[in-house]
């Protein structure tokens, strides 16, 4: 359906006006970047002038809370329920004998960075990297598929480099399977997605065990409709931009990295599977998905997490609302808003939240009249009503991320949680208020 994924996005950022399009020239190596970076990767641009290309490149879509919530025409009160009930009601996708994806076929002669202005991000980098690329493996036993986002370090012509992580547990025991049976596995990597399906893909196979087409298809109340490779038997959205076909070999790993990675370190070096890239699939002018490291993905991820620590503390106490902040990386930090009826709620919810996931690392917690969202009422929360004796928890020496330089240096994390709630009945932490006029439209005045 013309409905789904990213030019129907575009249309809808154009006409909300949010997109911006920049004509000047631009080298894809590090200039490209640089302008995506200017306005903290929130801004939706397409690059219409790229040095020595004649296709368009798009970044910046989906690294803007407000931008994605209207692109999936949710607000901060109901996307977390929506978010839930894709999950527990998933519905069928469509498969569908052709679509504009196989516009075009490109089997011979294939050169990956002359077909597509891939950017290099920052100085150290080793390489250019897909770095919006939806990778989709299958697994030869079960059929059940593996789709997340992953960075795609460039090799050769036709040969990249997969991340392949330790967060990944679905993605590893299928890589591990076919490496001791000394297989390669079929693999998909799609660009030029839209807003559900990066969702989607973020829901932790493992966990929940779902079709993340399915679930997209819940997201979306349409069935996505889907299309097999050219040359491998995998289906992918036939209305995306680029597929690259091919195969994985487990045994076959080479360095991958540095990469400047999330909150702006590099990230370590190590050895990662290869994919030889046999078919590239896109349609007529295709545009060129990238993300500039590390937001887009990771702040649909943080949307995920949201909805997961929101589902841990809704049985413990009567939680109303979770932002995993973006300058916590979309993981690292978290603010709960609750509705506080005991002393020990807001305590309570520390140690649930923490307990929820090893990526978080720091959790405040605040009463119902303090807005998650605004860091200035966060902030007044924590300078007006935290005594540090009574009201922060430290845990020396917990599990954290592989992704946060201070856990990789020491191997371990110390967790902390902020019980920034005031006490019960006690009017001297009462708001002062303005009647009648809390909310304004400000527009009426001037």
């Amino acid at each position: 359906m013309e409905s789904q994924m990213l030019r129907f996005t575009l249309d809808k950022l154009e006409k909300s006006g949010y997109l911006k399009t920049c004509k000047k020239r631009v080298d894809k190596e590090f200039e490209l970047g640089a302008v995506l970076r200017y306005f903290d990767n929130e801004v939706p641009i397409v690059f219409k002038n790229i040095k020595n290309y004649d296709i368009d490149l798009v970044g910046g879509v989906y690294g803007n809370r407000k931008i994605f919530n209207d692109l999936m025409d949710v607000n901060e009160e109901n996307r977390i329920y929506k978010f839930m009930d894709a999950i527990a009601n998933p519905k069928s996708y469509k498969e569908v004998k052709s679509g504009p994806i196989a516009q075009n076929v490109i089997t011979k002669n294939i050169d990956i960075n002359k077909l597509f202005p891939i950017p290099t991000s920052h100085e150290k980098d080793s390489s250019n990297f897909i770095t919006a690329g939806m990778l989709i493996i299958k697994d030869p036993e079960t059929d059940d598929t593996h789709m997340a986002v992953r960075r795609f370090q460039i090799n050769d012509k036709d040969n990249i480099s997969a991340l392949v992580s330790g967060a990944s547990p679905h993605l590893n025991k299928i890589i591990k399977k076919a490496e001791l049976n000394n297989e390669k596995l079929e693999c998909a990597i799609v660009l030029g997605y839209d807003a559900e399906f990066l969702i989607a893909s973020q829901i932790s196979s493992s966990k929940y065990g779902l079709d993340k087409y399915e679930v997209y298809s819940s997201l979306k109340n349409e069935p996505l409709e889907v299309i097999k490779c050219s040359s491998v038997d995998i289906l992918v959205p036939a209305f995306c931009e680029i597929v690259i076909e091919g195969y994985l070999n487990p045994n076959k790993k080479i360095k991958e990295g540095p990469f400047g990675e999330l909150m702006g370190y590099y990230g370590e070096v190590s050895n990662h599977p290869t994919i030889d890239v046999k078919t590239i699939m896109h349609r007529d002018n295709p545009i060129f998905q990238h993300a500039f490291p590390s937001r887009e993905e990771h702040l649909s991820n943080g949307l995920i997490r949201e909805v997961e620590i929101y589902s841990a503390l809704k049985n413990i106490v009567d939680v109303i609302d979770v932002n995993v902040t973006i300058g916590g990386g979309c993981r690292l930090h978290g603010v709960v808003k609750i509705n506080k009826k005991n002393e020990g709620d807001g305590k309570s919810s520390i140690l649930t939240a923490l307990g929820s996931s090893k990526d978080l690392k720091h959790v405040v917690i605040v009463d119902d009249d303090v807005d998650i969202y605004n860091y200035k009422d966060v902030e007044f929360a924590i300078a007006s009503r935290v005594q540090a004796s009574e009201d922060v928890i430290i845990i020396p020496n917990a599990l954290g991320s592989p992704l946060e330089a201070s856990h990789v240096n020491k191997g371990l994390s110390d967790k902390m949680g902020i019980d920034a709630t005031k006490p019960l009945d006690n009017e001297l932490f009462n708001r002062a208020i303005i009647p009648g006029y809390e909310n304004i439209n400000i527009d009426d005045y001037f």
